[in-house]
């Protein structure tokens, strides 16, 4: 296990100048089109039927016919306005997989027909360190969301996601989905799968290293099976005991009640790397007495309320690191891409049609899924003749 892994360099080709004029597409004459949708009017409305106009691609943008797009926890946040600060009518989605439709006049490395995957963001400032670096996600300016982000390089029109049957991206923003991946069960590789891969490969996890996952929900369900692929003994942590049958069945080496006291006991200084992918508020000194001298704890969850206090104590007595982690580059998701082609890693999924998409929602609050929801985008029909956004 080595600290501080550098990531790949990025994917992408040099990135154009963000003041360069623009040039002309191989598409000039077909213009913006209509995609059918389903998106939010207002914090109350829950999800209804929407048409959203997509822009005529540019000379780097790729259009996609998205085919499945997962549903994501922080899709339920946003557009229930839970996090505030959203523009309505919003539509959600940032797990698309998809066929490339048709392609800028500068695109020569995707072609028509080619399947693909966007994720978190379709663009940043690419001049930062951060972006220089690889690293977009850290964008020092903001990068922007595939959905309700203003997008600087189109007259700051809002971005709307992967809850529709198409969507336009900057080439630079856009994945390669590997033969042999099912489509629907790839969609939350590009949030979920790189949530989890990106702080395990940060940390080189490998045979002998031992890993444990707190929650075994969509994150912890793929932090655990992406740990065995790389070789790790896995330990998944819970607090129901209805849990340790399903964390067996995923991979894991063992699974410990977080709530007997003796049970954390015996694994006291057992585990090399955490990964807390719980979103609620929780005690964490307990985990870092399990960790050995120069564990981390990687912190996926972001509660909504405050967490209990960490003690020093228990990070200066083993050289312990409490660390955060964000989605991955552009290079590093599709590093993490090829990997599950290589080693037959795909998210436990359920696909759901648009008329099931408000009782899925509901059901993800309450933890009714096993793991992730993914929306079949065949089942939106056609749109409207005029854009809601």
């Amino acid at each position: 296990m080595t600290p501080g892994r550098p990531v790949p360099p990025p994917l992408a080709k040099p990135l154009p100048n963000i003041h360069a004029p623009e040039t002309t597409t191989a598409s000039a004459t077909a213009g913006p089109t209509l995609a059918a949708a389903y998106g939010a009017t207002s914090p109350e409305s829950g999800l209804v039927p929407l048409t959203v106009s997509r822009r005529e691609p540019k000379a780097d943008d790729i259009e996609i016919a998205i085919e499945f797009c997962g549903l994501c926890h922080s899709d339920v946040h946003a557009t229930r306005g839970e996090w505030g600060g959203k523009t309505y009518p919003l539509i959600p989605g940032h797990e698309i997989v998809g066929l490339v439709t048709r392609v800028g006049s500068a695109v020569d490395d995707f072609t028509v027909g080619e399947r693909v995957g966007v994720g978190c963001m379709v663009d940043s400032c690419r001049e930062c360190d951060s972006c220089m670096e690889g690293l977009e996600q850290y964008c020092e300016n903001g990068n922007v969301g595939t959905y309700g982000a203003k997008d600087r390089r189109n007259d700051d029109a809002i971005t709307q996601g992967g809850y529709s049957t198409s969507i336009v991206v900057d080439r630079n923003y856009v994945l390669r989905i590997p033969e042999g991946l099912d489509p629907a069960a790839a969609a939350p590789l590009l949030c979920a799968g790189v949530t989890t891969y990106s702080p395990l490969n940060h940390f080189e996890v490998e045979e002998g290293d031992v890993v444990g996952v707190v929650g075994l929900g969509g994150l912890g369900h793929m932090a655990v099976k992406l740990a065995k692929a790389m070789g790790a003994e896995v330990k998944v942590f819970t607090t129901s005991e209805g849990k340790f049958a399903a964390a067996r069945e995923l991979g894991a080496d063992d699974v410990i009640l977080s709530t007997d006291p003796a049970e954390m006991e015996a694994a006291n200084r057992s585990i090399d790397v955490i990964i807390d992918t719980v979103a609620a508020p929780h005690d964490l000194n307990p985990y870092f007495r399990t960790l050995r001298l120069d564990g981390a704890l990687f912190q996926l969850g972001l509660p909504s309320e405050a967490m209990p206090p960490v003690n020093p104590a228990a990070l200066i007595r083993r050289r312990i690191a409490y660390a955060g982690s964000l989605i991955g580059s552009i290079a590093e998701t599709q590093e993490m891409l090829d990997f599950c082609a290589e080693h037959g890693v795909v998210s436990d999924i359920e696909v759901v049609g648009a008329d099931q998409l408000n009782e899925a929602y509901d059901r993800m609050v309450a933890g009714d899924v096993k793991y992730r929801f993914v929306l079949d985008l065949s089942t939106l029909g056609s749109p409207a003749e005029k854009a809601d956004a």
